[in-house]
């Protein structure tokens, strides 16, 4: 498999983005790989870079977009940060990944057990990681059941991937709400923007249509 070329990235559409990380993530799933010879991508890509998509991830070990999804060097765009919530940085990251270098879709990818929703659901407090976990509590809040506070912490799996799903929700409508240059092309159909969650169990990664 050949890395992307500013002719093919040309031809991408939103929907065709979302099928081929779709297509990725089966091959993984199944122990398989695309034939790609990293290094020639290497040097296909050395003068320039036309991905088709932009991943929003966790910075978990376990959670690499680039594997999971099954895509080679110039493919995508990852940005990775404990929780997979947007700030400034990240969110100019995005403008610049759509408007000026063309992928056509924005993926937010939370994955199952995560660590940063556990934290925020014990209120764990160290350093900056106090502050962090801060942008993750309206999730927190949000996801109304169970009502018992001995339930509502990391002991509760069921309660954090709750969480997880719902800060997914809530990262994308923060992208639409913070940044106009994403929001105008989300409305226009230039790029589509969904949600992901990633199982830790077995590889599956199950998008929000």
């Amino acid at each position: 498999m050949k890395a992307h070329t500013k002719e093919t990235q040309a031809t991408m559409t939103p929907k065709k983005a979302l099928q081929f990380l779709k297509e990725g993530n089966l091959r993984f799933q199944n122990n398989l790989k695309a034939n790609r010879n990293l290094l020639e991508q290497v040097n296909d890509t050395r003068d320039g870079q036309f991905p088709f998509a932009t991943i929003l991830s966790c910075i978990d070990s376990r959670v690499s977009a680039e594997l999971v999804f099954d895509q080679g060097l110039g493919d995508i765009f990852s940005i990775r940060i404990a929780g997979n919530f947007v700030n400034e940085d990240i969110l100019g990251s995005m403008e610049f990944a759509c408007k000026l270098a063309g992928t056509k879709l924005i993926v937010v990818l939370g994955h199952t057990s995560c660590g940063a929703i556990k934290g925020a659901c014990d209120n764990a407090e160290l350093g900056n990681l106090t502050t962090m976990l801060k942008k993750i509590k309206p999730a927190v809040e949000a996801v109304t059941e169970p009502k018992d506070t001995a339930q509502r912490n990391s002991s509760n799996v069921d309660f954090v991937n709750d969480v997880a799903e719902k800060n997914v929700h809530l990262t994308i409508d923060n992208i639409l709400e913070r940044s106009d240059v994403l929001a105008d092309m989300h409305k226009n159909d230039e790029v589509m923007i969904i949600g992901a969650m990633y199982d830790l169990n077995d590889g599956a990664v199950t998008f929000y249509e």
